[in-house]
């Protein structure tokens, strides 16, 4: 399990470092586009069942945790009704992605068709995960919004303090709602508990790790009105 300790804390870098370079690219355009991406990646990737530091786990928390730091960005450069939208049409997406994956399946494939069993397998049991990712990306994202200006309110010079606490607030809600929609009944009793206790855990070692970025994303953001 050594490689997928390794695999872990080297996805998370390429995920939030790629989450920069789209601001750095494409400003606010990029953070809109990853809210809407990395959402989608993180529900097929959390279909995956893996063991990481020898406790079982379910993939996409890395790239699911960055879309908290999106809208953390976006929140704390362009305000809470940009991070709301961003919010709202990383929702519309994931509708958009169940729509068009449940149609493909619906298609009849060919003689020579070969993709067909491996998209059933992943997608068969997609509804179901999509439907506990959207009530737990509304709820959790809403209360990452605002508890993020709530602290801010409070604190305005700690930036730390309220992209990590409304973050792992957040994610503590998401991890809650989405593991007992997608995988009560799935799993057995103790492993739904442990895929519960490391979804949060494994996002709560993100939500640190994120720190940095935000800081560069808001030096980024300052540079730019500076010149």
């Amino acid at each position: 399990m050594f490689l997928n300790n390794c695999l872990f804390f080297i996805e998370i870098i390429i995920v939030f470092t790629a989450l920069y370079m789209c601001f750095f690219f494409f400003k606010k355009d990029g953070l809109f586009a990853w809210a809407g991406v990395a959402v989608i990646i993180a529900n097929i990737q959390v279909v995956k069942s893996v063991e990481i530091f020898s406790i079982g786990a379910t993939l996409g928390n890395a790239v699911y945790s960055s879309v908290f730091l999106a809208t953390d960005a976006l929140s704390e450069l362009y305000g809470k009704s940009e991070a709301k939208r961003a919010v709202k049409f990383g929702f519309f997406m994931t509708l958009v992605f169940i729509v068009f994956m449940n149609l493909s399946l619906i298609f009849k494939p060919s003689a020579e068709d070969f993709a067909h069993p491996a998209l059933e397998t992943i997608f068969s049991f997609m509804p179901r995960v999509l439907i506990a990712s959207m009530c737990a990306y509304i709820t959790s994202n809403i209360v990452d919004v605002n508890l993020f200006h709530f602290i801010k309110k409070k604190f305005p010079k700690m930036l730390w303090l309220r992209n990590n606490l409304a973050t792992m607030t957040a994610q503590a809600v998401d991890s809650i709602i989405f593991v007992s929609i997608a995988f009560f009944g799935v799993f057995s009793l103790g492993m739904f508990f442990q895929i519960l206790l490391t979804t949060y855990l494994f996002k709560f070692i993100a939500a640190i790790l994120d720190t940095p970025f935000i800081y560069l994303i808001s030096i980024k953001k300052s540079k730019v009105l500076e010149g």
